[in-house]
């Protein structure tokens, strides 16, 4: 029964953290793992790529409909994501494409279309995910819920460094600012908004090292009996 599989969620805005650590711990427990947040940007991506106009929702579900995303995590820092036989990887990590998903990710019929998809990736031996409505809509029965927040600034020059070390020409300044436009469009949205779940246990990475993280969210692994 997929819902006997344990599933361990990390919601969170972005720059706190919870990318990273979700692969890190996927990789430590030797489960799948799945980037809810990917699957919105190889969307972005896709319909740039084809032309198509985000207002146009009809044609953003067909395209939601017809992805293929595979994710492999080979060395537990960032995973490798293939929309059918391209590398997307650092392709829908640009400001544009970023920017783009925020967007499309706020369309009711975009998320109910990708809301089984994400579902499927339940599988033995357990599911790690990452994203943004995992704990509350996605896998509300999950038994670990994690939110990870940490102060905007700090976000924004995690943010900035790594699309700097990318080769993305980037300013801290719009980096903050983007940031802070998607975080309001995330939490006010009508459908899926940014916020943690009612038994989500808060880890606020702000002082935290990738280390002190993962060691952080490891013993409440442990806590859970889920190891």
């Amino acid at each position: 029964m997929p819902n006997m599989i344990p599933v361990i969620t990390i919601d969170g805005p972005s720059g706190t953290g919870k990318g990273t650590i979700s692969q890190m711990l996927a990789k430590q427990l030797g489960w799948h793992y799945l980037d809810s947040g990917a699957l919105y940007r190889v969307l972005a991506w896709t319909a740039i790529e084809q032309q198509v106009s985000f207002d146009q929702d009809e044609q953003l579900v067909i395209l939601a409909q017809q992805l293929t995303v595979e994710f492999s995590v080979n060395n537990g820092i960032e995973s490798q994501i293939k929309c059918g036989l391209t590398d997307v990887t650092a392709a829908i990590r640009t400001p544009e494409v970023t920017q783009a998903s925020s967007i499309i990710s706020a369309k009711p019929l975009v998320r109910q279309a990708l809301l089984e998809r994400q579902r499927a990736f339940r599988q033995a031996s357990g599911l790690v995910t990452d994203g943004r409505d995992m704990g509350t809509v996605i896998f509300p029965d999950a038994p670990l819920k994690l939110f990870m927040t940490a102060d905007p600034d700090e976000r924004a020059r995690r943010r900035y460094n790594e699309l700097k070390s990318k080769g993305i020409d980037v300013n801290l300044p719009t980096v903050l600012d983007a940031l802070n436009k998607r975080d309001t469009r995330d939490e006010e949205r009508a459908t899926a908004p940014l916020k943690p779940a009612v038994d989500a246990i808060l880890i606020d990475t702000t002082a935290l090292n990738i280390e002190e993280t993962f060691q952080l969210v490891m013993q409440k692994v442990r806590d859970q009996h889920l190891i």
